[in-house]
């Protein structure tokens, strides 16, 4: 039986079996614990959402497997709030940046009157992370994508870290709780891992299932040295 037990996630479901619409905060109380390896999302950076981050350390503690990781992107403004919401449940690892190079329009943060040129991306751990490899802490984006939802980001920066802690890991379950337009499911069946991604509109959900419907999937399980040519090496 697959670990993930109610979501019935086995390796011949369909792709858009694995995005469920709702809210995470309800749904995500049926995933087993210690049955996940990594939650990987890009949560709502707005003030008022973010008592969002203190619920997703707590969920990332009970269901991540021992050593898992919670890679989560944030805003700038609300950093050290943030970081006081994630740490009493999970261990600090590193700040990791997505650097945005000059596209059309720099984004601006007005109440600070600061060009925003980078993107950070907290990474926790449950326990103690052991790994082998090194991972770059610096990807440079390429230009914003939105075509599936208005705070859509570029595969590029996902693509390298999920490969990175998910792509070596056979049998990998990856969790995004704010899917959005489905980048993380999109990039997880490219390198034939598992995923489970809960969104709450219902429209953006099918958007995003309709992306994963029409994302290539590998012929055969990728091996890390495979996924680098796939995707692109460093």
């Amino acid at each position: 039986m697959d670990r993930l037990g109610p979501f019935v996630l086995g390796p011949n479901d369909t792709p858009e079996n694995g995005i469920y619409t709702g809210d995470a905060r309800e749904l995500a109380k049926a995933i087993p614990n210690e049955s996940v390896d990594l939650i990987f999302t890009d949560p709502p950076y707005v003030k008022k959402y973010l008592t969002l981050y203190g619920w997703l350390a707590q969920m990332a503690s009970r269901t991540l497997l021992p050593g898992g990781s919670l890679f989560a992107e944030c805003g700038h403004a609300y950093l050290p709030e943030i970081l006081d919401l994630i740490r009493p449940h999970l261990n600090y690892h590193w700040i990791n940046c997505q650097y945005q190079p000059t596209v059309t329009a720099t984004p601006r943060f007005w109440p600070r009157m600061i060009y925003i040129r980078w993107k950070p991306f907290l990474w926790f751990v449950k326990g103690r992370y052991v790994n082998r490899f090194f991972v770059q802490d610096g990807i440079s984006s390429r230009a914003k994508d939105k075509r599936y939802h208005i705070w859509g980001q570029p595969e590029t920066s996902v693509s390298y870290w999920l490969r990175q802690l998910a792509g070596r890991l056979e049998g990998a379950i990856v969790v995004d709780p704010f899917a959005g337009g489905g980048t993380v499911p999109a990039v997880c069946k490219m390198l034939g891992r598992r995923y489970l991604a809960f969104e709450i509109d219902p429209d953006v959900a099918e958007t995003a299932r309709e992306r994963v419907r029409n994302t290539q999937m590998p012929l055969f399980v990728l091996e890390h040295e495979q996924v680098e040519m796939t995707l692109g090496g460093d």
